[in-house]
Parts: C-alpha cells; sequence; structure tokens
C-alpha cells in the first residue's frame, strides 16, 4: 500500500510540476537550415521567371554585369527583405524589381521539421 501511495504521489508530483513547451513564433532568419527553400519547379524555373522580369533597356551601360540578390524566404513562402550587391546599380535595381514581380510562392525552409525563415542567395549575371 505504502508503494501504491508513494507511486500515486510521484506521478501527481510529475503532472503538477512538469514543464509545458509553447512554441512561439521565431523571428531568427536562418542561414543553416535542414531543408533549403524551395522554388516550384526547381531553381530553372524560377531563373526562367527571373529572366523574364528583367527589363535590360534600363540597365546602363555594356559589358557583363553581376550582382547578388539576397532575400528572406518567410515561412508562408512569400519573400521579404530583398538586396542586390554588384557593380552596376540599374542591374542591381532591375534584379530586385525582377524578383518582387515573381508572385508564385516558396515551400519554406525547415529545421526539425518546422517552417521557419531562411535567407536565399541568388546570383545573377547579364551580358548586356
Amino acid at each position: 500500500m505504502k508503494k501504491l501511495l508513494l507511486l500515486f504521489g510521484i506521478l501527481i508530483h510529475a503532472m503538477v510540476f512538469s514543464q509545458t513547451t509553447v512554441v512561439t513564433a521565431n523571428e531568427e532568419v536562418y542561414e543553416m537550415v535542414d531543408k533549403a527553400a524551395q522554388f516550384p519547379g526547381g531553381m530553372t524555373s524560377f531563373r526562367t521567371e527571373f529572366a523574364k522580369n528583367v527589363d535590360v533597356n534600363k540597365i546602363t551601360g555594356k559589358g557583363t554585369f553581376s550582382t547578388e540578390v539576397t532575400f528572406v524566404v518567410e515561412r508562408d513562402g512569400t519573400i521579404s527583405s530583398l538586396k542586390a550587391l554588384g557593380q552596376n546599380r540599374s542591374f542591381n535595381e532591375q534584379a530586385v524589381r525582377a524578383i518582387k514581380k515573381i508572385k508564385t510562392k516558396w515551400s519554406p525552409a525547415k529545421v526539425n521539421d518546422v517552417p521557419v525563415r531562411a535567407r536565399f542567395r541568388f546570383p545573377a549575371k547579364a551580358n548586356i
């Protein structure tokens, strides 16, 4: 009987003092993830959409230009925080504009099978 009361007491104690884990919205932007964000149709499809949206008539200068566009793929598949870093300002502006025009949502990145905000880097090159 004493063992039964002791077991019962331990169970009550465990139930009363057990911790509950509450998952809150994490605003962290991940650089390393278990599963990377993916554009429907893959990167070939994304590059095709990007190329369709670039207006080469608005890029000043001649030659080969390159830029790296970084953005955050949000948990809902939308993109935010677009920035382009490259030598030609007009190409950078066109790269950002071209990506903003793509309305297709991404499959978000995941950590432990939970969608997370993740940074994505997209190198782009144009020969004008």
